[in-house]
């Protein structure tokens, strides 16, 4: 009886039909296991692993190794492995009929592994070759340019990353795909603005604008690339300082954000396979139309308004990371902290700011490309927060650290800018002070008063409110100083009443004792004890929070300049640091 099942079983494998349903079974099972809620692994990589022993045809065979290699790099740590049977996929015989998704999926998979391992030179060469033999297949060959172009844009080569998506662009417009043409032409447009190539920004904004509005397609892809154009446009006046003109922009953005909301997700795919792209999920485009959103409101100086959209985004943020460990998510919540420390540091909430620095240091802690990407602003942020405690050696040692860490321009003049600000307040290092001058401008021979002018008239301009309060205020202090009291009253007034606005605490702290200072020398003595309370309860205020910040363990930071943020803090014995330069 044995025998005879025996028998029966050998002669069941040779028949093709029943082979066929064996591997049906073996793979249905695997997918059962598969998407099981938790998932279980094992078993799914047993039903795989099962398959292959039964000789399977050549097509079913790279696809099992494809599913392997996926299983074992999604869900384990077993990297070998998955690279193993990636690699079989990708190798497989070249004239198998259909065979041509298997191959560039598992090329694809196989260089994301690549990359993780540090191997980006064994990515590269393999994704260049999937691209040369994917022309006939435009979903693979348009994903595998997008990510190619995305390697090197990790790896900062960014000229490369632009070619790369002008021939995406130029291949979509071939087969007749402008949506997946806009994609291509507004992610070359978001690296173009990286690079600072603004003459090149202009045309092509124009053109992906008029693609946008004379695409007919599914309302939520369209919608989609209105908010990716509406983000670069409104990024590129925010880095022009152009806070008013772009308001028209920032609201069309914001009103096209609430139309996506209220779309229901179109199931019917798109006829042309090229089209089968989403830019973001709409939930990650609602967190970043809050970020872009932040940004103005900093720059504009409407700190209140920041802190409100900073907590809404953090909030949204908080419920999708449970569900979502995109690294994007990641990296919009560290935009976000950078933004909303400084705002601290600017209303006098100096031990907040430090406690969500400490955030960004454990963010940057889980991933090592997300501290490589911010290490600069880290230590620029820690600079900032130590000038603000008043431990100028510290904020050198952070600011120098910054300087070190960073290529790029806009970073780099505003760490010169404040470490010139440590030198002239330690007041003995004329020398530095100088040297840092001639690097910031090496024509600094100028009429200072004429300059401050221009400044406050093109902040007024573009509602920059924080530059012209603090404008105003060293203005009225020059004049002042000058001995031109009603000159100087005409500037601190305004800065003042600006700068509680605001609300900026230095500026707040100054004005008043510029006030108490003015009111006594033209003997208003009752104006003069006014803004003298007012002096008094600034400083109290800052009194307290510096106290309370210097007592903090995470304040052992500010010692911190190499290597990858610490883990652990060691509480302090109290404040360490002088607030009298302050006062």
């Amino acid at each position: 009886m044995l025998l005879g099942d025996n028998l029966h079983y050998a002669t069941a494998l040779t028949d093709p039909q029943t082979r066929s349903s064996w591997y049906l079974a073996l793979l249905g099972l695997a997918e059962h296991f598969r998407t099981s809620s938790p998932p279980k692994v094992r078993l799914c990589v047993h039903c795989l692993q099962a398959v292959l022993p039964r000789k399977p045809p050549a097509r079913m065979e790279a696809r099992t190794h494809l599913q392997l290699g996926s299983v074992l790099y999604h869900h384990t740590r077993n990297g070998d492995q998955a690279r193993g049977h990636l690699e079989k996929a990708v190798s497989g015989p070249q004239e198998i009929p259909q065979f041509e998704d298997v191959k560039f999926e598992a090329a694809s998979l196989l260089s994301e592994l690549y990359c993780q391992e540090n191997s980006v030179d064994a990515a590269k060469p393999l994704l260049r070759k999937a691209i040369q033999i994917s022309q006939q297949t435009p979903y693979w060959h348009c994903r595998l340019l997008f990510q190619l172009a995305q390697l090197h844009t990790l790896e900062k080569d960014l000229v490369s990353a632009c070619d790369l998506l002008g021939v995406g662009a130029e291949y979509a417009r071939v087969v007749g795909s402008e949506y997946t043409r806009a994609l291509f032409l507004l992610s070359k447009g978001m690296l173009l603005l990286m690079e600072r190539k603004l003459q090149e920004v202009h045309p092509l904004l124009t053109l992906c604008g008029q693609i946008v509005e004379n695409w007919q397609g599914n309302p939520i892809q369209k919608e989609s690339l209105r908010v990716f154009f509406l983000v670069l446009q409104v990024t590129h006046y925010l880095d022009a300082g152009q806070v008013k003109s772009v308001k028209p922009c920032l609201k069309q953005l914001q009103q096209c954000i609430q139309t996506i909301s209220t779309l229901h997700d179109d199931e019917i795919l798109p006829s042309n396979p090229a089209d089968l792209f989403h830019w973001l999920p709409k939930e990650h485009m609602c967190v970043l139309v809050y970020l872009v959103t932040v940004m103005h409101s900093m720059q504009a100086g409407y700190l209140e308004k920041a802190q409100k959209y900073t907590d809404k985004a953090l909030m949204q943020l908080e419920k999708l990371k449970m569900l979502d460990c995109s690294p994007i998510l990641s990296s919009f919540q560290v935009i976000l902290l950078e933004h909303i420390i400084m705002c601290r540091l600017v209303t006098g909430h100096k031990a907040t700011a430090l406690q969500e620095i400490s955030q960004v240091c454990q963010l940057c802690q889980q991933s090592p490309r997300l501290f490589s990407n911010h290490a600069a602003q880290l230590h620029t942020l820690l600079g900032l927060y130590c000038i603000s405690v008043n431990c100028m050696d510290n904020a050198e040692a952070q600011f120098t650290t910054a300087l070190r860490l960073t290529t790029h321009q806009e970073l780099w003049a505003f760490i010169v800018t404040n470490l010139a600000s440590v030198y002239i307040r330690e007041g003995n290092r004329h020398q530095e002070l100088y040297s840092l001058l001639e690097r910031i401008n090496p024509d600094h021979n100028f009429p200072v008063r004429r300059f401050l002018r221009e400044t406050l008239k093109m902040s007024n301009a573009e509602d920059l409110n924080r530059l012209t309060a603090c404008s105003l205020v060293l203005l009225g202090h020059i004049f002042y100083v000058l001995g031109n009291h009603r000159e100087s009253n005409n500037m601190v007034v305004p800065a003042m009443q600006l700068a509680s606005k605001i609300p900026d605490m230095s500026v707040q702290l100054w004005s008043s004792a510029l006030l108490r200072d003015l009111n006594k020398a033209c003997g208003n003595a009752m104006d003069a004890h006014e803004a003298a309370q007012m002096h008094q309860n600034f400083s109290q205020q800052l009194l307290q929070d510096h106290i309370e910040a210097c007592s903090l363990p995470e304040h052992n930071l500010i010692t911190w300049t190499d290597g990858p943020p610490p883990v652990q803090f060691q509480a302090q014995n109290g404040p360490t640091t002088s607030l009298a330069s302050l006062l």
